[in-house]
């Protein structure tokens, strides 16, 4: 912070003899005053106004206002259609809580796990403007603000991303319970389970889920679906459902075990849910009028396969000695063929090996020829070292065909400065292609 001095001067002293009256000399004179008009304006000046002409109190007034208030934003929400609150719900008790469905609270649930976080707050901000127990005092109601808290609690959890996922993963209002043998008899069979696997797959870590389809679906998309669902990564942790751990560092054994007990119930869980759901797989797979048509399609496939490996052994009979010399001989040719096609195999195999072993000595002649880029000089071992061992890092990267490519870049070059240049630049290509880690290479760059 700036200092600042303070400096005492004192007011020049008059001349002797001087006088207002006859040595003060005006070099101005003030304006003429103006008349003007103001108009009094402003929230505070229309609040006063309107106080004054209903010959309200402050509070009074205050009051009246939050319930036009009030009444304004819930015209402002009359677009969405509100559902009707359950006497049941308004009288719960705040302490259960956890047991509240939170999404029926604020009254979203034809939403659920959709709700987006605006219409969440939107939904917090009418609740809040119909239960708020200053509201419910001013209109005269005795009603407690247990429903308030539970408002409070419901926003609180569903605005949480963490909490909300551990809340969403055990909401069983949001499942769709699967079609009864009665059901299924209106024709609505892939209708049906499609919604219950639409459910279901809203908790699948994989995105996105394959569709349960009609029947115009083909058999490679069908097997997709099922074998999906059948190895079905669930997200679902059970977590929501866990008994209160005290918080109580006296109490640390009674801690670790509800902890314990905690864990061994959600994996309970989870492996309760995996067993569902893979009822669920098994009950739509035994009523699949699909997989019933790809059976008969291939049987009917092996049976005319069937008939036509029967009328080839038919006419094999009829012809035995012709196609046994046929087959012998087709026979023995394959078998020359194949003894051929291994011999060039095996030397096109140990050509390649070749050629990568003249590669890699030409990688390592290079790094000879430039001195293992230590200058002048014979080079020190543990330079050598260093450049050998991060040549075969390179190396090992490296396919026989990135190998022999480097290698006729490198080879012919003497200059110390080019040959490093092709290494750097091959480093940077394996960096960027991400076989090679940023920094793990230190004396080829």
């Amino acid at each position: 912070m700036a200092a600042h001095t303070q400096v005492a001067l004192p007011l020049p002293i008059l001349p002797e003899g001087w006088s207002g009256e006859k040595d003060f000399k005006a070099i101005g004179k003030l304006t003429a005053a103006t008349q003007r008009s103001i108009e009094p304006v402003g929230p505070h000046f229309l609040a006063h106004a309107r106080r004054a002409r209903h010959k309200r109190t402050f509070s009074e007034d205050d009051r009246i206002q939050a319930q036009e208030n009030v009444k304004k934003v819930e015209d402002d929400d009359a677009g969405e259609i509100s559902e009707p609150e359950d006497p049941m719900m308004l009288s719960r008790d705040a302490k259960d809580w956890k047991s509240q469905d939170h999404y029926a609270v604020l009254g979203l649930s034809k939403y659920r796990f959709k709700a987006t976080e605006e219409q969440i707050k939107r939904a917090h901000r009418k609740k809040v403007l119909r239960h708020h127990p200053d509201k419910k005092a001013a209109a005269g109601s005795t009603e407690d603000d247990s429903f308030f808290k539970c408002i409070q609690k419901a926003t609180e959890i569903l605005l949480d991303p963490v909490k909300r996922r551990q809340y969403d993963s055990v909401d069983e209002h949001a499942d769709v319970e699967p079609p009864t043998k009665k059901q299924l008899k209106d024709g609505k069979y892939y209708k049906l389970w499609s919604a219950v696997f639409k459910a279901e797959g809203r908790f699948s870590r994989v995105q996105p889920v394959p569709k349960f389809g009609d029947e115009n679906s083909n058999k490679e998309d069908v097997e997709t679906f099922y074998n999906f669902f059948y190895n079905f990564d669930s997200w679902r942790s059970f977590e929501y459902q866990d008994e209160d751990v005290p918080d109580d560092n006296e109490n640390r054994d009674q801690k670790r075990h509800m902890e314990r007990k905690n864990n061994n119930a959600r994996k309970k869980k989870k492996n309760e849910d995996t067993a569902r759901l893979r009822k669920l797989v098994d009950d739509a797979m035994s009523g699949d009028d699909r997989l019933k048509r790809f059976r008969q399609e291939a049987n009917a496939s092996k049976n005319k396969k069937k008939l036509e490996k029967e009328a080839a052994e038919k006419k094999a009979i009829e012809d035995a000695k012709a196609a046994k010399e046929a087959e012998e001989k087709a026979k023995k040719d394959a078998e020359e063929k194949a003894k051929a096609e291994k011999e060039q195999g095996k030397k096109a195999k140990e050509a390649a090996k070749a050629a990568v072993k003249k590669n890699r000595r030409v990688l390592k002649g290079s790094v000879k020829d430039a001195n293992y880029f230590a200058g002048s000089g014979n080079a020190p071992a543990k330079v050598v070292d260093g450049v050998l061992t991060d040549v075969e890092l390179i190396q090992g990267k490296l396919d026989p065909d990135e190998t022999a490519a480097l290698a006729q870049k490198l080879n012919g070059l003497k200059v110390a400065d080019e040959i490093k240049g092709v290494w750097k630049g091959e480093v940077e290509r394996l960096v960027a292609a991400g076989k090679v880690k940023s920094g793990e290479v230190k004396t080829l760059v």
